[in-house]
């Protein structure tokens, strides 16, 4: 750590050379800022979340201070509703650069450059909440093949909506609700299981209104919903006072679970070029589970193991058809030390070198680093090489 301006900023050594020095400017929350030229970068400080004046005003001043380091490229997240997105936009008329970086690629470089990883192409698992895609849809379950010049998203998670879009973050049992109506339509209210008697009938009809009229519920392929979802429904709770509060406290009891246990089901849909993951046999057998009375501790076990055998069955997809050995895990769900755990442990098994953050976090505190070193490797590149999204006739197939 080197001290500049009373202020300690990380200093990073980049396995590549930035020929152009670029600031990037992060994320909306967790939001560092990143300064990179030659083989260094610097790494700021992390401001909790840029809807905070009292983080914004700080970001503005490590703004300012990386400013005056004469940046060529400006890079910046493509949500347009980031406050650092904002502030990096408004240099428009500048001579600066600006570069929009997709989110989970730049969380896939952030671990490639911590890991001293030259330009190589990885099979990139980036699991978050909410990143936005180069489709304008949410993002969050993602498998990427890329390096650090370009990407293409080659798996996910099914999408489902969110009702009531940002509101399902704090009131998780909406993301169980429609996962189970998806599956059972109207017979899930009979499924008699705690999570359906606790619930509120008279939103759940509200919020099917909504569905129906396709009214405030964008699609969203998210892997810290998944485990929102899967947690209201296994521990019966409804609501939540911050992101992911229900998910931490699965991890917590899954913990504790020291049996042997199996994996539940899931399908793997090829889907054109792409391979679609669909969670809804893991949903009918814990609803099989909680019916036969089954201890939530192996519940909990069985759904962090599924979502372990999601992640190395699609990456043996991946393998085969690209040729590609090494692995790279980042973004905020790989916080979940179980989860990590027994990915690698699978992941290894199955001959793969994997790769994931320890010096820095594989939260968006790192998302300014891996913005820089995209926005840095090809100066002279305007696009970030996004994939087109390309959807047709699906078939199952069995990984």
């Amino acid at each position: 750590m080197r001290q500049i301006n009373k202020v300690f900023y990380r200093k990073i050594p980049l396995p590549i050379k930035v020929k152009k020095p670029v600031l990037a400017v992060g994320s909306q929350t967790k939001n560092t800022l990143c300064f990179a030229k030659g083989n260094f970068a610097y790494l700021s400080p992390a401001h909790p979340d840029l809807s905070n004046p009292q983080d914004f005003l700080n970001f503005e001043k490590e703004l300012k201070h990386f400013l005056k380091k004469n940046p060529k490229i400006i890079a910046y997240d493509l949500h347009p509703e980031y406050q650092s997105t904002k502030h990096a936009l408004s240099l428009r008329a500048t001579n600066y650069e600006l570069r929009a970086i997709q989110h989970h690629h730049a969380h896939i470089a952030s671990c490639m450059a911590e890991n001293g990883l030259k330009n190589q192409k990885v099979i990139g698992v980036a699991f978050d909440g909410t990143g936005l895609g180069s489709d304008n849809r949410i993002w969050g379950a993602e498998f990427l093949v890329c390096d650090y010049k370009s990407f293409n998203r080659s798996a996910h998670l099914k999408e489902i909506p969110l009702l009531g879009a940002q509101k399902a973050i704090l009131e998780p049992w909406r993301l169980a609700a429609i996962w189970l109506y998806l599956i059972y339509k109207e017979r899930f209210l009979n499924l008699g299981i705690n999570f359906v008697k606790g619930l509120d009938k008279l939103p759940w009809q509200a919020l099917k209104s909504m569905y129906l009229s396709d009214f405030n519920c964008p699609l969203a392929s998210s892997m810290g919903r998944l485990f929102d979802a899967a947690a209201s429904l296994v521990l019966a709770k409804y609501k939540v006072s911050a992101e992911a509060e229900l998910a931490m406290e699965l991890e917590k009891i899954a913990i504790r679970y020291k049996l042997y246990a199996i994996s539940y089901p899931f399908m793997v849909i090829k889907d054109k070029n792409k391979y679609i993951i669909d969670p809804a046999p893991m949903f009918k057998e814990i609803i099989m589970d909680l019916k036969a009375g089954e201890a939530k501790e192996k519940i909990a076990y069985r759904f962090h193991l599924t979502v372990a055998q999601m992640i190395v069955k699609t990456c043996l997809a991946l393998r085969r058809k690209n040729n590609i050995v090494t692995v790279v895990l980042s973004g905020g769900v790989f916080q979940n030390s179980l989860l990590h755990r027994l990915s690698l442990d699978l992941l290894y098994s199955q001959g793969f070198q994997v790769l994931s953050q320890h010096k820095l976090s594989c939260n968006d505190s790192g998302v300014s680093l891996g913005q820089a070193v995209i926005a840095g490797y090809h100066p002279e590149r305007r696009g970030q090489g996004m994939s087109v999204n390309t959807y047709g006739a699906s078939k199952r197939i069995i990984l």
